[in-house]
């Protein structure tokens, strides 16, 4: 039986790291991180996201700052927001929760962050950094996937890493994070357009799944003591629940448990982590306006 890679608990150890410093900084320099999340329209799963995010700050010491906007708002209302949150000096960490209303362009708005305050690491300068091994902002939820197979006690300098699906929020920027010189691994990046995933997966001494579809790994696709991040969480119509439903990530957890040497759960794995490097990024960003502060003093 594989060991259970614990996400709520290195979450707890991170947050509570996160508050102390929140806390020195409060001391030494008498300002404290502060995340501002901008939500437009009422989206139940976006709703209760951001409140999540308000509940993590408030944990921490943070200072955290909602704007809600109507789901009709207009693409220039939208930017227009964001470029006054830019250039607010109590806030050093903008989101803008997504998804957006389709009226509205993803892309204009993104780039419109500055990349000082663009704590989820989406704007293109971040990303371009990410690529070249510059110092940047980490995508949270790439850098939570990092921090949970250190965790693990897993050394990934030299190890065979497979990512499975290619989206810009977790498939490219974890292959990219993974074969940077700090991680060293060799990565394949697979997706819906390889032939026999299997082939690849069962030389792997690492499998990222992030497929967005419940089954995607199986244990018959692992090299036995195999470390297997999911990523994925689905709805699975389940009528022994309250809710309707259970929560299943895209590792068939029975199968795939039974082969690998260390698995994070769904839930339980990587969510906590997502939310806790984005805490992890503002107080970087804080971090940083206090020490271009000390340098114009």
């Amino acid at each position: 039986m594989s060991t259970k890679i614990d996400g709520k608990a290195l979450s707890a150890a991170l947050r509570a790291e996160i508050a102390q410093s929140v806390s020195a900084m409060r001391a030494e320099h008498g300002i404290a991180p502060g995340l501002a999340v901008i939500l437009v329209g009422d989206n139940p799963a976006s709703v209760s996201y951001v409140t999540a995010k308000e509940r993590a700050c408030a944990e921490v010491g943070m200072l955290s700052r909602e704007i809600r906007m109507p789901a009709d708002a207009t693409e220039e209302e939208l930017l227009a927001e964001v470029r006054r949150l830019n250039a607010d000096q109590e806030i050093d960490g903008i989101l803008v929760q997504l998804p957006l209303p389709r009226h509205i362009g993803e892309k204009a708005v993104i780039d419109a962050i500055s990349p000082d305050k663009d704590v989820d690491g989406f704007t293109p300068v971040n990303v371009g950094r990410m690529m070249i091994g510059e110092e940047c902002f980490l995508p949270c939820t790439p850098h939570g996937i990092v921090k949970l197979i250190e965790f693990a006690g897993v050394e990934i300098a030299g190890k065979h890493a497979v990512v499975i699906g290619r989206s810009n929020i977790v498939g490219k920027p974890v292959a990219a994070l993974l074969a940077r010189r700090e991680c060293n691994a060799t990565v394949t990046l697979c997706h819906t357009g390889t032939p026999d995933i299997a082939q690849f997966t069962r030389q792997a001494d690492i499998v990222v799944v992030a497929a967005g579809r419940p089954g995607t790994l199986r244990g018959d696709m692992l090299k036995p003591g195999a470390v297997v991040i999911d990523v994925g969480v689905n709805r699975i119509p389940d009528a022994t629940r309250e809710r309707g439903f259970r929560l299943a990530g895209d590792a068939d957890w029975e199968s795939c448990s039974a082969v690998a040497g260390a698995i994070t759960p769904v839930p339980g794995g990587v969510g906590p982590m997502t939310i806790t490097m984005l805490l992890w990024n503002t107080l970087q960003a804080c971090k940083a306006r206090a020490k271009r502060a000390a340098s114009q003093s």
